[in-house]
C-alpha cells in the first residue's frame, strides 16, 4: 500500500525471461544499477540497487502489473500484451521500444483460411490471451469457443483440438516449424515502463525525475548512429 510516507527506496517490478536484460539496461543507463538481476548464479528475488536508493523485485511478466497496482512496486516493466490481457488500474509511461512481438490469429498452414474472418463459426481458438482474443472476435462479429492454455499453444492445431490460436509472434519461426502461419494481427507490443498512479501522483519529484531519465535513456537507444 502506498502512502504519503513511503516514498523511499523506490521499488521496481521487472520480468524474468526475455525483458530483463534491456530492463536493466535501460535503468543503468537512468542512474539505477540493478546488473546484479543478470548474474547466473544470482537466486535473489529483490535486489537493492547499487547506490542503494532503489530496489527490484524479480517477478513473471505477467505479475508485474499487479505488483504496480496493489502498490508494492511504484514502478514496473512490462508487455503491452499483458497490460491489454489483464486491464489492471496502472499508469502507461514510456513506450520502451524493445521486446518488439505481435499478437496474431495463426492457423495450420495447410488449412487453407487466410484471414480469421475465414473461420468457421463456432470453432475453436486456443490461447493464453483469451481476453485479448474475445475482444477481437467480437469486433468480427464472428462467435468462437476459447480454449484457455498455459503452454504451447501451438499444439491446438497439431492435435485438431483448435482450428486457430491466438498468440505472440517474434520472428515466427516456431509457428514455421510446427507448419503454423500467422493470418492476422490483432495489435503489435513492446516493452512499457508502467507506474502506480496514487504513488505518482504523491511523488515529490523522485519518481518523475526517474520516469524523465528513462525516456531519455530510451530516446538516446533509438537514435540512429551515423
Amino acid at each position: 500500500m502506498i502512502t504519503a510516507n513511503q516514498r523511499s527506496p523506490i521499488t521496481v517490478a521487472l520480468a524474468k525471461g526475455a525483458l530483463l536484460k534491456d530492463s536493466v539496461r535501460r535503468f543503468q543507463a537512468a542512474g539505477l544499477d540493478f546488473s546484479a538481476l543478470l548474474e547466473e548464479d544470482n537466486r535473489l528475488l529483490m535486489v537493492p540497487s547499487r547506490c542503494g536508493t532503489a530496489r527490484a523485485l524479480l517477478v513473471r511478466n505477467a505479475d508485474v502489473p499487479v505488483y504496480v497496482a496493489y502498490g508494492q512496486a511504484q514502478l514496473g516493466v512490462v508487455g503491452y500484451d499483458v497490460l491489454r490481457e489483464h486491464q489492471l488500474p496502472v499508469a502507461q509511461l514510456v513506450d520502451l521500444g524493445f521486446g518488439g512481438c505481435r499478437m496474431a490469429v495463426a492457423v495450420k498452414a495447410s488449412s487453407g483460411y487466410r484471414r480469421a474472418a475465414d473461420l468457421p463459426a463456432h470453432c475453436r481458438v486456443a490461447s493464453k490471451f483469451t481476453r485479448c482474443a474475445e475482444a477481437f472476435f467480437e469486433q468480427l462479429d464472428l462467435p468462437v469457443e476459447l480454449i484457455h492454455l498455459t503452454g504451447s499453444v501451438e499444439l491446438g492445431p497439431i492435435t485438431g483440438m483448435s482450428e486457430a490460436i491466438v498468440d505472440l509472434v517474434a520472428t515466427g519461426r516456431t509457428l514455421r516449424d510446427n507448419g503454423l502461419v500467422a493470418i492476422e494481427d490483432l495489435f503489435s507490443s513492446t516493452a512499457r515502463l508502467i507506474g502506480h498512479p496514487l504513488a505518482l501522483r504523491l511523488d515529490d519529484g523522485t519518481l518523475q525525475g526517474l520516469v524523465e531519465r528513462v525516456a531519455t535513456a530510451q530516446r538516446t537507444a533509438t537514435v540512429p548512429s551515423r
